[in-house]
């Protein structure tokens, strides 16, 4: 039992006590989230490390966890907040003396923990250098959450966090460091000065501070990585690379903000901090009319942070071709390629897809070994399969020439975004929801504003029928809007989801959204005929089943399910009615 500041807590029992010796009620999440802030006294635990312990599997947005926050500091009386203090820029800090009171003895020892942080490494048996567990009286019997240990220094094999989260953030950064690489240590440091806002406009200076704050974040979500915050802004000097240098950065940020009359303006680059050289950068608007400010600010952070970890993740893994693969395509020309089918997403037709398919495989007949390629190729497929557009009898072996490509691709760089986001994307069109969960979390856990992982993430999300989860995870990649060829994707899953749970007037500009970004889709046609049929408005059904039919002749209800191996009931049942909703608008049952 640990006891703090007057307070019991009791994981047996699952209580809080009170000084008085009162319950004090609190929410499963919170009371988890007060044990690992009572087993980690004094020490500084990150959001990221907060979110993987205690929502193990499920990508949340920072507000879950502010919400538990708030809750335990009610709980505790602790409106100074002198037990939870925030430390700027790194995390939370419990700040209480924790003794762990064993039962019916009325002795007390040092309580057990497990490091949850860089800063925070466990106790070692000096006997065998693993993690001295002797401390805790119940360790062979508590739950594996309870006593669970990770060290984000150590090898990856040894990391044992309560929820794979964390532990996603360090295996998959194993395998990508070696001679010859960019960075001179591991994990490399990318040091993030202050984006600074044009001219004298406070405005601009405002939402450039709120932007660096939200970059910052979600780049020290990014397992693989370390990353400091410098305070000085614009391009960097001479005396900022200095700054880079002394905080051991391999590369530092850095970006200006302009307000127009509709639209933020953005440019970014990241610098070497050994050469000076800029070894990458970006340019973006974003929309200031019809957008809350908050909207505004994940918009902007995510349009640098996500291409900047695609960036970060290419040099992680980047290696010298061979002479064989030199006399194939360079990766200039695969990366033309490889945008060149992406661009035919937008406007799909089964026209536009096969000649997109053809593009990718003339590129890789042309380099085979090119994993950026296979990766691609690997994604197109399953597109064509999720949208119905391959020959019944050509699937299985559509999926499996998938499943080889990503499975080649994956030996050979186990830790590369392209692949691990095709990975994802193809456990979850298969229906391997186990896996696609872990697959989606790898690549979260090197690019957190991922977009396309979301939307297979919420895929997922939909068909274990966890539809409030699904949908705060398709809310979560539009506040990101990243990448832009997908956003048309958990447009779709939303509008899907909130019919699922019977919200179809809710559903409905989710739907329109997303067809007027891509109007090529007939499932998204189809459950808009759905939604319109379901609100008593059937010549507007009637319209959007026929637009569904000429994308998809051949369309009935027997076969525009997706499969239902290892789907809840819950999901089975929901997609049922959503059926018959479409089946009354005009879908035909064979």
């Amino acid at each position: 039992m640990l006891c703090f500041a007057g307070y019991e807590f009791d994981p047996q029992r699952a209580e809080l006590r009170g000084p008085d010796g009162e319950a004090i009620r609190l929410r499963p999440k919170s009371f988890d989230m007060l044990q690992l802030f009572a087993a980690n006294p004094g020490r500084v635990l990150s959001k990221h490390d907060l979110i993987a312990a205690v929502w193990p599997n499920v990508h949340v947005s920072d507000d879950s966890l502010f919400q538990c926050i708030r809750e335990i500091r009610a709980a505790l009386g602790d409106d100074q907040r002198q037990l939870i203090k925030l430390v700027s820029g790194r995390g939370y800090l419990f700040d209480a003396n924790v003794s762990n009171q064993l039962a019916g003895a009325g002795a007390t020892s040092e309580a057990p923990s497990f490091a949850a942080g860089p800063e925070a490494e466990p106790a070692a048996d000096p006997a065998n250098g693993e993690p001295d567990l002797r401390a805790d009286p119940d360790a062979k019997v508590a739950p594996a959450k309870q006593r669970s240990r990770f060290n984000l220094r150590g090898p990856p094999a040894l990391a044992t966090l309560a929820g794979f989260g964390a532990i996603v953030g360090l295996a998959v950064a194993a395998p990508i460091y070696g001679p010859g690489l960019i960075f001179s240590r591991a994990p490399p440091t990318i040091a993030m000065t202050a984006i600074v806002g044009a001219g004298n406009d406070p405005q601009a200076a405002q939402m450039a501070a709120n932007v660096t704050d939200r970059l910052t974040d979600g780049l020290a979500k990014i397992g693989n990585i370390r990353v400091v915050a410098l305070q000085s802004g614009t391009a960097p000097t001479s005396p900022e690379l200095a700054s880079a240098r002394s905080a051991q950065a391999d590369f530092v940020i850095s970006g200006e903000l302009q307000a127009s009359a509709r639209s933020w303006d953005m440019q970014a680059r990241m610098t070497s901090t050994a050469t000076g050289e800029v070894r990458w950068t970006t340019s973006l608007a974003v929309d200031r009319v019809g957008q809350d400010s908050l909207l505004q600010q994940s918009r902007l952070a995510a349009g640098l942070g996500h291409p900047l970890a695609l960036r970060i993740n290419a040099l992680l893994n980047s290696r010298a071709r061979s002479a064989a693969i030199d006399s194939g395509l360079s990766a200039g020309d695969a990366k033309v390629v490889i945008e060149q089918a992406m661009a035919f997403i937008n406007q799909t037709t089964p026209e536009r897809f096969q000649a997109a398919q053809a593009m990718l495989e003339k590129a890789l007949a042309a380099d085979p070994d090119n994993v950026d390629l296979e990766a691609a190729l690997a994604a197109h497929l399953l597109r064509g399969i999720q949208s119905a557009w391959y020959n019944p009898a050509d699937v299985t072996a559509t999926e499996r020439s998938a499943q080889s490509m990503l499975e080649r691709a994956l030996q050979a760089k186990p830790a590369y975004l392209p692949v691990l986001e095709g990975y994802c994307r193809f456990l979850t069109a298969t229906n391997h929801f186990v896996e696609s969960l872990i697959a989606c979390a790898k690549t979260l856990a090197l690019d957190p504003w991922d977009g396309l992982a979301l939307f297979n993430l919420g895929m997922t999300q939909i068909q274990l029928g966890r539809f409030e989860d699904a949908l705060a995870t398709f809310k979560q990649a539009d506040q990101f809007n990243t990448p832009e060829v997908s956003r048309w994707t958990w447009l779709l899953g939303a509008g899907w989801t909130t019919m699922l749970m019977g919200r179809n007037e809710e559903a409905l500009p989710w739907l329109q959204r997303s067809i007027a970004i891509t109007p090529g889709t007939g499932r998204t046609h189809l459950l808009l005929a759905g939604a319109y049929q379901k609100l008593g408005r059937p010549d507007e059904a009637k319209a959007a089943m026929a637009r569904a039919m000429e994308l998809r002749p051949g369309s009935t209800a027997g076969n525009v399910l997706l499969p239902s191996k290892n789907v809840s009931t819950a999901f089975l049942e929901a997609a049922q009615r959503v059926l018959r909703t479409e089946v009354e608008a005009g879908l035909p049952e064979h």
